[in-house]
C-alpha cells in the first residue's frame, strides 16, 4: 500500500469506497492492529499510537465489524459476543450476567429477536451477521469500522442496521464505512473518501459527486454500458437445456415449474429467503427428500449429489453464495484452488497432467483477468473480487453447460461487477444455460433475459424482457398482483 491520509471525526460516518485491491482493508486493519503500517504515523485523538494487536485496538475503543464473520459456530450468541472480555464472577463465567450483556447489544443492534443461548452453527447468514454487529457494539467503541457488513443481511434488517449506525453517530461516535453499494453510501454517509491504488484519490461531502463521477475516480476510467447488452431473442426455439416440473422440498419449495433454453439467463428474484437459494441447492443435488422432476435435454435426470450434478450429462456448475467458506480453500494457493474442481478433467490414471493443468489455469487468470502475486501465493491473500473470479474460474475450467449463480457479486468492487457482467453474457452467448440468483434489482434487470420472482417457495410471476422493471419485482417480491403474469403493472 502507497501512502495514504484519512481523518475520521466524531458523530460523523466517513464512507470509504474504491475497488477490491484499492488498499481499503489494509488501512483498517492497520487501524484495528491487525497489520501494523511500515511508515507514516496513526493518529487517536491527536496522540500518536502504534497497536501491537488487535486487542489493544479495542482497549483504545476501535471496533471492527468485517465482511468475514469472526464468530465460533459452535459456541451460542451469547458467548461470542463476550468472547473477548466475559463478565466474571469468583473467578467463573458469570453466566448470567454474560446473557444479559448480550441481550443489551442485540438490541442496541436491533436484533431483540436472535436468543442469546442459541447456537451460531443454527443461524442463516444474515442472523449471524447481526450477531457480528452486536459483538462490536458490546465492547463500547468510541469508534466502529464497518468492512461490507451489510452484504449478507436481509433487507429488513439492513434498514435496522441503518437505523442503529445513525443513532450511533447522534451519540458522538465516529464511524467508518466501506460499501461497494452506492445507495447505502447515498443514504449513511456525511463524508466520502475515494481509494485507488494504495492512495486516497479524493474526499468531499456526500451527495456532492454523482454515482458515475465516484465510480470514475474508483476505476480510474470512464464508467459506462454498465450491462451489456441482451441478446435480440435470448430464448432460442430448441428444446429446453434444464426444465423443472413441479419441483419441490419439504414446505419450503413449492411445485417450482421453469426451464432455462441454450444461452439463455433466467434470474431468481423476490425478497431474501422465499427459496431462491434452495432451488439452486436442490438442482445441484445438495437438498435430499425433493418431489417432482428435473430434465436435461428433455430426459427426467436423477441427481443424487453434486458430484453426480457437475458431470455429463448434468454438466453443472454451483458458483456458492459465501466464497471464504463454501467457494474456496482459503489457506491453499490460487493453483490448487483453480485446479481442485476440475482434476478428473486435467488427470490421467490419478495423476494429475501438469502441461494440461498449467495451460488451462493460464486460460481461467487471462480470461477472468485474475490479479495475483502467483499462483502459489494463499488464495486467502487475493481482495475479495479476486477471490470470486478464481471460485468462478475454477468451476469454468469443467466447461459446464448449466450454470447456477448464487448472488455471485456479493461483496465486490463496481469494476469487478462490470467484468462478471460482461463474462455472464459471454458465457451465454457461447451456448450455457445460467440460472442467476441476485438480491440486486439492478443485477436482475440489466443482466437477464427473463425473472422468476418467488414468493412463500413458490414461483408467482415470470417477467420477461421489458417488463423486467424495478416496480415490477418489488410487487411481485410482495406477492402484489401475485395473480398476474407477463406484463409488468
Amino acid at each position: 500500500m502507497e501512502k495514504a491520509r484519512l481523518e475520521v471525526v466524531p458523530g460523523r460516518i466517513h464512507a470509504i469506497l474504491g475497488e477490491n485491491g484499492a488498499g481499503k482493508s489494509t488501512l483498517i486493519k492497520i487501524m484495528a492492529g491487525v497489520v501494523a503500517q511500515d511508515e507514516g504515523r496513526l493518529l487517536l485523538d491527536g496522540r500518536e499510537v502504534a497497536f501491537r494487536s488487535p486487542a489493544e485496538a479495542a482497549a483504545a475503543g476501535i471496533a471492527c465489524v468485517f465482511q468475514e464473520l469472526s464468530l465460533i459456530p459452535d459456541l451460542s450468541v451469547a458467548d461470542n459476543i463476550a468472547l473477548a472480555n466475559p463478565p466474571r464472577r469468583f473467578g467463573m463465567i458469570d453466566r448470567r450476567a454474560q446473557r444479559k450483556l448480550a441481550e443489551e447489544a442485540l438490541a442496541r443492534a436491533g436484533a431483540e429477536d436472535i436468543h442469546p443461548r442459541a447456537a451460531v452453527k443454527d443461524l442463516p447468514l444474515s442472523r449471524r451477521q447481526m450477531v457480528e454487529i452486536a459483538k462490536a457494539l458490546a465492547s463500547g467503541p468510541r469508534a466502529l469500522i464497518l468492512d461490507e457488513a451489510t452484504s449478507a443481511l436481509t433487507a429488513g434488517d439492513v434498514a435496522k442496521v441503518f437505523a442503529v449506525l445513525k443513532r450511533l453517530r447522534d451519540e458522538g461516535l465516529a464511524l467508518l464505512y466501506i460499501s461497494h453499494r452506492m445507495h447505502e453510501i447515498a443514504e449513511l454517509a456525511d463524508t466520502c473518501t475515494v481509494f485507488r491504488n494504495g492512495r486516497n484519490v479524493a474526499s468531499f461531502a456526500a451527495g456532492s459527486r454523482s454515482n458515475s463521477e465516484i465510480v470514475e475516480m474508483m476505476i480510474g476510467r470512464e464508467y459506462s454500458n454498465v450491462f451489456p447488452p441482451r441478446q435480440a431473442s435470448a430464448r432460442l426455439a430448441s428444446a429446453p437445456v434444464l426444465e423443472c416440473r413441479d419441483l419441490g422440498w419439504s414446505d419450503r419449495l413449492r411445485e417450482i415449474s421453469f426451464s432455462v433454453g441454450e444461452g439463455e439467463v433466467v434470474g431468481l428474484g423476490g425478497l431474501e429467503g422465499q427459496g431462491q437459494r434452495l432451488l439452486l441447492l436442490a438442482l445441484f443435488g445438495v437438498l435430499r427428500g425433493t418431489t417432482g422432476s428435473v430434465l436435461v435435454d428433455g430426459s427426467p435426470v436423477a441427481i443424487s449429489g453434486p458430484a453426480a450434478a457437475r458431470k455429463p450429462p448434468l454438466s453443472m456448475a454451483l458458483i456458492p453464495e459465501d466464497r471464504k467458506t463454501e467457494g474456496l480453500m482459503l489457506p491453499m494457493t490460487v493453483r490448487e484452488n483453480l485446479s481442485f474442481a476440475a482434476l478428473d478433467r486435467i488427470a490421467r490414471g490419478g495423476v494429475i497432467d501438469r502441461t494440461k493443468e498449467e495451460q488451462s489455469i493460464d486460460d481461467m487468470v487471462r480470461l477472468l483477468e485474475i490479479k495475483t502475486a502467483g499462483l502459489d501465493v494463499p488464495v486467502g491473500t487475493l481482495s475479495g473480487g479476486n477471490q470470486q473470479k478464481v471460485v468462478i474460474a475454477k468451476w469454468l475450467m469443467r466447461q459446464p453447460r448449466i450454470i447456477l449463480l448464487n448472488d455471485p457479486t456479493r461483496g465486490i468492487d463496481v469494476g469487478t461487477k462490470q467484468e462478471l457482467y460482461q463474462l455472464l453474457r459471454r458465457l451465454a452467448e457461447a451456448g450455457a444455460a445460467i440460472v442467476f440468483y441476485s438480491t440486486d434489482y439492478d443485477e436482475l434487470i440489466g443482466c437477464c433475459d427473463r425473472v422468476l420472482v418467488l414468493y412463500d417457495g413458490r414461483v408467482v410471476r415470470e417477467l420477461e424482457g421489458d417488463a423486467i422493471s424495478e416496480r415490477a419485482l418489488i410487487a411481485s417480491a410482495l406477492n402484489v398482483e401475485a395473480g398476474q403474469k407477463g406484463t409488468a403493472a
